[in-house]
């Protein structure tokens, strides 16, 4: 089982003419949210470790989860609010977000007892790690699960906006590669926060993926880098297309360590995870493809 740990939120996200004031749509989100729901269509076992709000987007949220087979065990509820980010997209599909967070039930989140048995990843990133008092519960969920063996994987998703102090957000990330198998982030990330992919590889994680948007992924291992080229699509929107190369990253590995994967093995990894987010690009929103559609499954 692969377990997604973090926040889910409601995206509202532009639905008619372009402009200030045009309609809002909502839908579905949240790094996490939407990295397990990918990992769902793909067919991974997957289960989702959050708190989610009781009110209707709260119910909506979950019906998401559970569509896409990921069980919701693991997730807390709580009456408080949920979440919203509303999207602006640029000409290029690019989107940039607005947060509306405080007091809302995902900040709540606390460091569940345990685990299933038979967990083999877990993955973290995005708001989840930067909103306090749930951000603190979630670091420790993520030293834990390394401890236990599990491979870990940290895609920082960075918001500035929600960062009220990048010094000691960096240095608290810094802090967390010890306990990272898999490190994933974007070139944007990346030049937020000041470090290289070597510098990285040395503070503990096996690899180091680094998403480049069309231009495609490169991932640096200890004795090696190895790219491959993006997939040419006509882009509706970005929205969702990173928490994809999450999950298919997850998914492809099956088990495997990353530290053990050949340079063939990884371009064939790498070419699957650009493949599916190519696919998310083609649709409004986090709509991560189905297994079938990649002919996996």
């Amino acid at each position: 089982m692969i377990v997604v740990a973090g926040e889910s939120l409601i995206d509202l996200v532009p639905g008619g003419d372009p402009g200030p004031l045009s309609p809002l749509l909502p839908r579905p989100g949240g790094g996490p949210y939407n990295t397990a729901v990918a990992l769902g269509r793909l067919g991974a076992e997957a289960a989702f470790c959050s708190r989610i709000s009781t009110d209707a987007f709260g119910e909506a949220l979950l019906d998401g989860l559970r569509a896409a087979g990921v069980a919701t065990g693991l997730v807390q509820r709580g009456p408080e609010p949920t979440s919203l980010a509303v999207a602006s997209v640029g000409p290029d599909g690019s989107a940039r977000y607005g947060f509306y967070v405080e007091g809302t039930a995902d900040r709540l989140f606390t460091l569940p007892e345990r685990l299933p048995e038979g967990v083999r990843a877990v993955a973290f990133g995005t708001c989840s790690l930067a909103l306090e008092p749930g951000a603190s519960a979630y670091e420790a969920l993520l030293r834990r699960a390394f401890r236990d063996g599990a491979l870990t994987l940290l895609d920082p998703n960075v918001r500035p906006g929600l960062i009220p102090d990048a010094v000691a957000y960096r240095e608290r990330f810094a802090g967390w590669l010890p306990d990272v198998s898999l490190l994933k982030l974007s070139e944007e990330d990346a030049a937020w926060l000041g470090g290289s992919p070597r510098e990285w590889l040395d503070a503990g994680p096996a690899a180091v993926v680094l998403t480049r948007g069309a231009e495609g992924l490169t991932v640096f291992t200890p004795g090696s880098e190895v790219s491959v080229p993006g997939v040419r699509v006509r882009v509706v929107d970005t929205i969702g297309a990173g928490d994809t190369v999450n999950a298919a990253l997850l998914h492809g590995l099956a088990g495997r360590a990353p530290g053990a994967l050949s340079r063939a093995e990884w371009r064939e990894l790498l070419s699957f995870a650009a493949r599916a987010a190519a696919v998310t690009c083609t649709r409004a929103g986090a709509e991560p493809p189905y297994g079938h559609e990649l002919g996996d499954g």
